[in-house]
C-alpha cells in the first residue's frame, strides 16, 4: 500500500492506494522557495520588466490604488505590501494617499479578520476597502463588444498597481496580471459578459488565447495600469519568484514559472483522486471545482473521480446554490449555461458536464442532499470512495492521485 496525504481545509486525509493499482502521483516539478522572500520582492521592484522603477513613476500628491487578492486566493499580500509601500514612499507618495482595494470579483465581502490577515504589518496604516461591483464606471468597450466597467475608486485614482499570484485558471488560462482588474474590480455585468465566453473551446487552462484572458489583457489599453507585482508560489505556498513592471510583459515572465512547475503529461486512469489543495482553495465549492476541472482531462470516460475539498462555506455563491437547487436532470443542468449564462450558475453547469463523463465522489462538509443535487456522490473519506471505485472498476483498475489539483494541469499522453 502507498499512503498518500491529501490536504483538507487546514487539516488532511490519508488514503491507502494498493501499489499494483497506483499508476501515478502527480506532483509539481517543484522549485524551492527563495531563501529570502523579502530580498526577492525587492529584487523584482528594483528590476522591473518593461517599465521604469515604481518610485520613478509616481510623484508627490498622487492618489494610488493598490489592488490585492481576496481571502479565497493563496496570494501572500502581507509579504509584499510593506516593500511596495516603501517603494511608493520613496517616490514621494504618503500613506494617507494610498488605498488598498481588495479585488472581490463576484465573491462575498471580506471580513475584518481576513483584512487583518491580508494586510499583515500594514493593517491599520493604510486605508483598505472592498471592491464594489455595483459602484463602477465605464472605461471602454472590448473587441468582443463588452462594456468594461471598473470600480469607481480604482478609476478615480491617479495611479493603479495590480498585484496577485500567477497560477493556472480553468477558463482564463492563467491568473495574475490584469485579472486584478477584470474580474477583480469590475462590475457584475462586465464579469458576467467576460465569463460567458467560457463556452468557447479555447477557454481552457493554460491558454493565453482564451477569449477571457484576451479580454482581460485589453483592459490596460482602456485605462492606465501603472505597475504590476505578481508572485509565483510552490505547493507549500512559498514564493519561488516575484515579477514586477509592465502589466502584460511582467505577467508573461511569471507564467513561465507556472508552466515549468505545474504542467505534466500522464496516461488516463480509471480512477483519479484529487485534493483542491486545502485552505483557501477549498473554502467553498465555487473555488474547489477548479481541481475537478483540471483533473477531468485524465480520467477515462466512465471512470471515477474523487475530490477532497472541505468547503466550510458550502457552495460559496448564491446563484450557484440556486441553480443547484433548481436542478432537474444532469443533461438539463449541463446545457443550462449555453441557453442562458448567469454568473455563478455556470459552476453548476460545468460540474454537471464533468459528472456526465465520470462518477464523482465528493468528500466535504457540504450536506449530502446538496452534493447529490450537484449530481455528485457524497463520501465520508477518500478511502471510502476509493474502495467503492475499486469495487466498480475491478482489481486491475489504474489510479492516479493529484494532491494539488487546484494548481496542477495534467494532460493525457
Amino acid at each position: 500500500m502507498s499512503i498518500i496525504d491529501l490536504k483538507y481545509g487546514k487539516g488532511h486525509f490519508e488514503v491507502d492506494v494498493p501499489d499494483k493499482n497506483l499508476a501515478n502521483i502527480i506532483l509539481p516539478n517543484e522549485l524551492s522557495g527563495v531563501a529570502d522572500e523579502q530580498a526577492e520582492i525587492r529584487r523584482a521592484l528594483e528590476n522591473p520588466i518593461g517599465s521604469a522603477r515604481l518610485r520613478d513613476k509616481v510623484r508627490k500628491g498622487m492618489k494610488v490604488a493598490i489592488i490585492i487578492s481576496d481571502a479565497t486566493r493563496p496570494c501572500p499580500s502581507y509579504k509584499f505590501l510593506p516593500a511596495l509601500i516603501d517603494e511608493l514612499k520613496a517616490g514621494g507618495v504618503i500613506e494617507d494617499n494610498m488605498t488598498i482595494v481588495i479585488a472581490l470579483g463576484s465573491h462575498r465581502n471580506s471580513t475584518p479578520e481576513e483584512r487583518k490577515y491580508l494586510l499583515g504589518p500594514v493593517y491599520g496604516r493604510v486605508r483598505c476597502i472592498d471592491h464594489d461591483k455595483h459602484d463602477c464606471r465605464y472605461v471602454g468597450t472590448s473587441s468582443f463588444g463588452h462594456r468594461i466597467e471598473v470600480f469607481r475608486e480604482v478609476v478615480d485614482s491617479d495611479f493603479i498597481i495590480c498585484t496577485g499570484n500567477a497560477e493556472y485558471h480553468y477558463f482564463a488560462g492563467y491568473t495574475g496580471g490584469a485579472k486584478a482588474i477584470l474580474p477583480g474590480c469590475a462590475s457584475h455585468d462586465t464579469i458576467e459578459a467576460n465569463h460567458a465566453m467560457m463556452v468557447s473551446p479555447k477557454a481552457e487552462t493554460g491558454r493565453l488565447d482564451s477569449p477571457i484572458r484576451e479580454e482581460i489583457d485589453e483592459v490596460p489599453g482602456m485605462m492606465d495600469i501603472g505597475f504590476l507585482l505578481d508572485v509565483v508560489l510552490n505547493s507549500k505556498k512559498e514564493i519561488v519568484a516575484a515579477v514586477a513592471g509592465d502589466v502584460i510583459k511582467a505577467h508573461r515572465e511569471g507564467i513561465k514559472y507556472v508552466d515549468r512547475m505545474y504542467s505534466v503529461r500522464v496516461p488516463k486512469a480509471d480512477i483519479v483522486i484529487t485534493s483542491a489543495g486545502g485552505y483557501p482553495k477549498d473554502i467553498n465549492m465555487y473555488q474547489a471545482q477548479k481541481a475537478m476541472d483540471n483533473c477531468k482531462h485524465i480520467v477515462k470516460d466512465g471512470g471515477t473521480m474523487i475530490l477532497v475539498a472541505q468547503c466550510p462555506e458550502r457552495l460559496g455563491n448564491g446563484v450557484f446554490a440556486r441553480w443547484v437547487d433548481e436542478a432537474t436532470t444532469i443533461e438539463a443542468q449541463a446545457r443550462r449555461m449555453d441557453e442562458h449564462f448567469e454568473l455563478g450558475g455556470h459552476k453548476a453547469s460545468v460540474i454537471a458536464r464533468t459528472a456526465m463523463k465520470c462518477d464523482i465522489y465528493l468528500v466535504s462538509e457540504i450536506p449530502e442532499h446538496i452534493v447529490r443535487k450537484m449530481f455528485l456522490i457524497p463520501a465520508k473519506s477518500p478511502q471510502e470512495a476509493l474502495d467503492a471505485a475499486l469495487k466498480k472498476h475491478g482489481p486491475n483498475a489504474t489510479v492516479v492521485v493529484s494532491p494539488f489539483g487546484g494548481m496542477m494541469l495534467p494532460k493525457p499522453i
